[in-house]
């Protein structure tokens, strides 16, 4: 069922405004990356072996940091990381095991070395498994002990239903503060920031706020310790890497602003890490607990509290029409002009393609023309399959 409504007043009229990204190498954000990823390779194995996908989730990874000696001149891990994996999921089709703690510590291991500098996962990593195949509620048993490949979902299946009873929400454009801390932490933790700043870490959170169009910044970046010989060599690489970001942030239109770099070092010590990131000293991370699909922390927006990532990308409605939301929501916005948002609900077993109630809100466009973009996107639930297994899709 569509509804669509009139009344979608803007956020840059608001006098206020609040919004955070967690990056890269945050111990939240790498839980939502490695849950993801062990889902993409569960899911591209199963095809490989079987041709079709065996159903699972696991979107409960959690990550317990290590230990580090860290010293000016000097950072190197004393403990490993450990990830823990709860979720469900099959272990074998019929009498062929799937390796699932390979892939998962796989999964792990390839996330991690992505997001920080240094990374060995020999040495530096445990995978822990609390994954379970036991039967459901009112579920076959073949759901997660498949008695053979006849068993498990081939891609652009039809006559699928939701997996659970889900609330998603989209919304497009993003506002001035919600581009400029999001672009904020992809310049540092990218490639090319990187490669001129070697000894910047990867543990960015960048925190926004906004007054009318007074703008103020903080931004959280450590430095890997093995790279500041001293406190003067620290200030002065933090003055100039401060400074870049200050001239960027200029180039994003913004002209009244302040910055705070490393709030955490005003107590007189500086921000260093071993391998670029707190997990390397035992702080936590938990899927869930960070960005939202669009990649920011929006509490003045609609916003879902699922945690996409690790979800079965075949069913779990909690994860593709988050997905499906926020790029109807761009698509409506794009089309039309003017701040849109997409708010779909459905129950269980609902058919895939018919969500119970999805409700457009914009100022412009005819109802057919809205009704033509949302039969499109809800019809494309398997394309959004397909891409988020064969692809990715960044959902932190």
């Amino acid at each position: 069922m569509l509804s669509i409504q009139r009344d979608c007043p803007s956020i840059e009229d608001l006098p206020y405004e609040l919004v955070e990204r967690k990056g890269v190498g945050h111990p939240d954000t790498m839980c939502d990356a490695m849950a993801e990823r062990m889902s993409r390779y569960y899911s591209l194995h199963c095809l490989k072996e079987f041709g079709g996908v065996a159903h699972h989730w696991f979107d409960k990874v959690t990550l317990y940091g290590g230990g580090a000696e860290i010293d000016y001149g000097r950072g190197e891990l004393t403990s490993p990381y450990r990830v823990k994996v709860f979720g469900k999921a099959a272990y074998r089709v019929g009498d062929v095991e799937i390796p699932v703690q390979d892939i998962m510590f796989r999964a792990a291991s390839d996330v991690l070395s992505e997001v920080t500098t240094g990374f060995d996962p020999g040495r530096h990593l445990v995978v822990e498994l609390g994954v379970v195949d036991h039967q459901g509620s009112g579920r076959r048993a073949s759901r997660y002990q498949p008695a053979g490949p006849q068993d498990l979902i081939p891609l652009r299946s039809t006559g699928l239903v939701s997996n659970d009873t889900n609330l998603l929400h989209g919304y497009a454009p993003l506002s001035r503060l919600e581009n400029v801390v999001l672009e904020l932490e992809r310049l540092v933790n990218g490639t090319d920031f990187k490669q001129r700043h070697r000894d910047s870490g990867w543990d960015v959170k960048v925190f926004g706020s906004r007054r009318d169009n007074a703008f103020s910044l903080v931004v959280n970046m450590p430095f890997l310790a093995a790279h500041i010989e001293s406190m003067d060599q620290y200030w002065a690489r933090k003055a100039t890497i401060q400074r870049e970001l200050e001239e960027f942030v200029g180039s994003q239109g913004i002209q009244d602003f302040r910055m705070l770099m490393n709030a955490t070092d005003r107590n007189g010590r500086p921000y260093l890490t071993a391998l670029g990131s707190v997990a390397d000293t035992g702080d936590v991370g938990v899927v869930g607990r960070g960005n939202r699909v669009n990649g920011l922390i929006t509490p003045m927006r609609p916003m879902s509290i699922e945690a996409p990532a690790g979800k079965n990308p075949l069913d779990h409605t909690g994860k593709i029409y988050n997905v499906m939301a926020m790029r109807l929501a761009r698509q409506v916005h794009e089309t039309f002009g003017g701040p849109a948002q997409v708010h779909i609900f459905t129950s269980k077993e609902a058919p895939l393609e018919r969500p119970d109630e999805v409700v457009v809100t914009t100022p412009r466009g005819d109802e057919p023309a809205i009704e033509a973009l949302v039969d499109a996107a809800v019809a494309g639930t398997a394309d959004l399959t397909v891409e988020l297994i064969e692809t990715g899709i960044a959902l932190w």
